[in-house]
């Protein structure tokens, strides 16, 4: 059974406006922020974070249907107007535009798969970096990069995309073995280099 990604996206996207919409309703009769951020999470956000790993390389243009989805959200929230410019709205909201939320996925994947926290046949996608001669760098976990022959596929799979984010890590978050020391950490990280500060 073949499914159809485009059409599957447009879907959820739909849904996503939809929802929108009805929280941009109720915001109408003065809810308060909390209750809104509460039902903007549990409605949207949510679903935006939804398997998103699969998303990795794909085309730009699919992207940004998402992060219209993330923008409106993020300005019902804050109540900015529609040509308001969004990036500082996500900055104070601390949000990761959709793109870095995919890395965030695929790293966090990486760090349960090395911590045996995943399914076995997701640790058995990645191999840790070995060599015979002891270097400085050898304390900092590393993987094997793996090559690709489908130009427009290939990159795109876990076990080839998992050791290309995960090896531009600095070394102070690769080695970080607490779970959720290494997501407030990675998130930052990814937040500091999308917004450069």
């Amino acid at each position: 059974m073949q499914i159809n990604k485009g059409t599957t996206n447009n879907k959820i996207i739909m849904q996503e406006l939809h929802a929108l919409s009805w929280l941009s309703a109720l915001h109408n009769y003065h809810i308060t922020l909390t209750y809104l951020e509460d039902d903007v999470h549990a409605f949207v956000t949510s679903k935006l974070e939804h398997c998103n790993s699969l998303l990795y390389g794909v085309p730009k243009y699919a992207i940004q249907k998402l992060q219209s989805v993330q923008n409106a959200a993020a300005r019902l929230i804050t109540s900015s107007r529609k040509f308001d410019r969004i990036t500082p709205v996500l900055f104070d909201l601390h949000w990761l535009p959709i793109s870095e939320r995919i890395k965030f996925k695929i790293i966090l994947l990486t760090h349960k798969a090395l911590h045996q926290q995943s399914p076995v046949y997701i640790q058995d996608l990645i191999r840790r970096y070995s060599t015979s001669r002891t270097l400085r760098s050898s304390s900092t976990l590393r993987l094997t990069p793996v090559s690709f022959n489908l130009k427009s596929y290939g990159y795109r799979a876990f076990a080839v995309s998992a050791p290309e984010l995960w090896n531009k890590l600095p070394d102070d978050i690769r080695s970080c073995d607490n779970l959720n020391i290494f997501k407030r950490k990675l998130k930052t990280h990814l937040f500091k280099n999308y917004f450069n500060v």
